[in-house]
């Protein structure tokens, strides 16, 4: 399952992303993964979640994400749910067919992994491409 977060800056995204991944910890049988650029939510989440800062890696496109993504589930096939915050300022690009074919390619990850994702992307609603209009 691939679930999108959108909304303009400032909407509480980000917000949004710490409450769920702090009750995922709680409710989840396996790992817990937060994606963010930059360390600024380390005092937010949960110490039971993986919180890992794209920065420190060579991700920056959507195709790198994508095999992060799949990496870290190779080193823990115990990863039940994975948390991507601010998708666009991740992959540095805010093409919306890009990212169309990013949150397809991960929706299949997700149904052949058992894998949960959520997903936050700075996008008005009304503006949501019809393939975001689907995981939202």
């Amino acid at each position: 399952m691939v679930k999108l977060i959108v909304g303009g800056a400032g909407t509480g995204k980000t917000k949004t992303i710490i409450e769920l991944v702090n009750a995922a910890v709680k409710e989840e049988k396996g790992s817990v993964v937060c994606i963010a650029r930059g360390d600024k939510l380390k005092f937010d989440i949960s110490y039971d979640a993986r919180l890992i800062n794209v920065k420190d890696y060579a991700v920056d496109s959507y195709a790198a994400l994508l095999g992060f993504v799949a990496g870290l589930h190779a080193g823990n096939y115990d990863i039940t749910k994975v948390f991507i915050d601010a998708l666009y300022k991740i992959v540095d690009s805010k093409d919306p067919k890009a990212a169309e074919k990013f949150l397809q390619e991960l929706d299949a990850f997700s149904t052949k992994h058992s894998v949960d994702f959520v997903v936050a992307l700075s996008e008005d609603a009304i503006s949501a491409t019809d393939v975001m209009q689907k995981y939202l």
